[in-house]
């Protein structure tokens, strides 16, 4: 991937309240930015934005927004569902089945 891509904090805002992201989440989601002195890469963008309440195509949105081509988007989610998929690997799960 290694490009970078600047976004202005207002339009984000209104992208993410165009898209149906609450206030709050806003908020925590610009607060949590903040904390990483404002520099994050893709993939735990995406997760950032799915974690506040986007959806995938809406995340999908956002990065096209952003200038991110359709194929750089399709390895950013790829890679998030792997980080997802290997923290929740060898956990104990209980299933029951009626």
């Amino acid at each position: 991937m290694g490009e970078t891509f600047v976004v202005n904090r207002l339009d984000l805002k209104k992208m993410l309240t165009m898209l149906g992201m609450s206030d709050k989440n806003i908020d925590t989601l610009e607060a949590s930015i903040n904390k990483m002195h404002r520099h994050v890469d893709a993939v735990t963008f995406a997760g950032m934005l799915q974690k506040y309440g986007l959806g995938a195509e809406s995340t999908k949105n956002v990065l096209r927004r952003l200038g991110i081509d359709d194929v750089t988007i399709t390895k950013i989610l790829n890679a998030l569902d792997e980080e997802r998929i290997s923290s929740s690997y060898g956990r104990v799960v209980e299933v029951n089945v009626i």
